[in-house]
């Protein structure tokens, strides 16, 4: 279990920071998954930054996993 919140915890961060680097720079346009959202258009700032708080959220809660 530990293994697979550690997994989705970087699948969230990648996607996190490379919707702040597109919506900053404009590079990397189709790799972020905010983008694709509809319902976020408009605020995909705030979409990126919500996936980068819960990929912390899977790392603390992965942490506090007994290893094992």
């Amino acid at each position: 279990m530990k293994q697979v919140l550690e997994f989705l915890g970087v699948i969230a961060l990648l996607q996190g920071g490379v919707g702040l680097v597109h919506e900053f720079t404009g590079w990397l346009r189709g790799w972020g998954l905010v983008q694709g959202l509809d319902f976020l258009d408009g605020r995909e700032i705030y979409g990126s930054v919500a996936l980068l708080v819960l990929s912390f959220a899977l790392f603390a809660a992965a942490e506090s996993q007994k290893s094992g």
